[in-house]
């Protein structure tokens, strides 16, 4: 059983204190009944309504958020800004970014607690791509294009140290998109300075069937719709 502010909490209806005030002012229903006692005790047949529409409890949470630059993709940092400090009253508990961007990159990132899902889209066997809109430091060429495509060598270190083959669509002389399937330490940066070239700007468009959604502000997210997550979870699958 679980306390009828913390399942409210639970179902993403606000913080803590939002649903005890929707509670006070007699707005939920328990099984038909205006419940005011945020520690009643729900069970799973309980049937919990919200102004007379039923409520259900979801065990993940799927989130969008843009990244500004100048924020680390981690949970907690001692001294710089993280992307889930964000999330600090989001009622979801658990969540954590599905990969990582650089500090310096923007974009879309995914917040979730569904940590297999995570894994399926990190995980480099299921090539999951990833579109980055890319600024240059100078005007690309087509020999740069035909090596991105064909795969570059990144580093000296790394078992395989040829990236896969990219997908790069030219916008301007300045300005490429370019899908990877990887997800290799700054791998973007690198491919471009393998070439010759250099990113000035770096921003994440997609990941797999999710896009950033072009009306959602930097440092803001939204939940993703039913649409978003049945396209993600298919993922799950392998």
């Amino acid at each position: 059983m679980i306390r009828l502010d913390k399942y409210l909490c639970e179902v993403n209806i606000g913080t803590r204190s939002e649903v005890k005030e929707l509670i006070r002012k007699g707005r939920v229903q328990v099984n038909g009944v205006v419940c005011q006692s945020p520690d009643l005790k729900i069970r799973e047949t309980d049937r919990v309504c919200l102004d007379q529409k039923e409520l259900v409890f979801s065990e993940y949470h799927y989130l969008m958020f843009h990244k500004p630059a100048g924020v680390l993709t981690a949970a907690r940092d001692k001294k710089q800004p993280t992307v889930m400090d964000y999330f600090k009253e989001y009622p979801g508990r658990d969540l954590n970014p599905a990969g990582r961007l650089d500090k310096d990159t923007t974009g879309l990132l995914l917040i979730t607690n569904d940590g297999q899902l995570s894994h399926m889209l990190l995980s480099p066997r299921h090539h999951v791509p990833k579109t980055y809109e890319t600024d240059l430091a100078k005007p690309i060429t087509e020999d740069m294009v035909k090596s991105l495509e064909e795969g570059v060598d990144i580093s000296e270190t790394e078992p395989e140290p040829v990236t896969a083959p990219a997908k790069v669509e030219v916008v301007s002389p300045v300005k490429i998109l370019l899908t990877i399937t990887e997800g290799r330490f700054h791998q973007v940066k690198r491919m471009l300075l393998a070439v010759g070239n250099e990113v000035v700007g770096l921003k994440r468009l997609s990941m797999g069937s999710l896009t950033l959604d072009p009306s959602l502000p930097e440092g803001e997210y939204r939940k993703l719709t039913e649409e978003e997550i049945r396209e993600l979870l298919v993922y799950k699958k392998g």
